[in-house]
């Protein structure tokens, strides 16, 4: 488990499981009206690649639910995501953790 100041660090990503067609959909739901910060897996930012739906998704989904959590929100996304203490983050593109 990974503590910030006494406090459990959790991360929202894809769910292995989803089919690539939902987690698009619950995406571009996130990168619209949901307000994630989406820039950084476009092309040529730092968390393009790995270029892939689910790894796009991750980020997405876990902008999401950083930014509005202590608003209520949730890491569930129709089911197609879920919470993880191992920290996504890799090489230059890092994924956020908000207290």
């Amino acid at each position: 488990m990974t503590f910030t100041h006494g406090q459990f660090v959790e991360w929202c990503i894809a769910d292995e499981q989803t089919p690539e067609e939902d987690l698009q959909m619950a995406m571009d739901w996130a990168c619209g009206k949901g307000g994630a910060d989406c820039r950084p897996i476009q092309a040529n930012k730092p968390c393009y690649y790995p270029n892939t739906v689910r790894d796009h998704a991750s980020f997405a989904f876990n902008s999401y639910y950083q930014k509005f959590k202590s608003r209520g929100a949730t890491c569930y996304f129709n089911s197609a995501a879920l919470i993880t203490d191992l920290d996504p983050s890799h090489g230059s593109c890092k994924f956020e953790y908000l207290p």
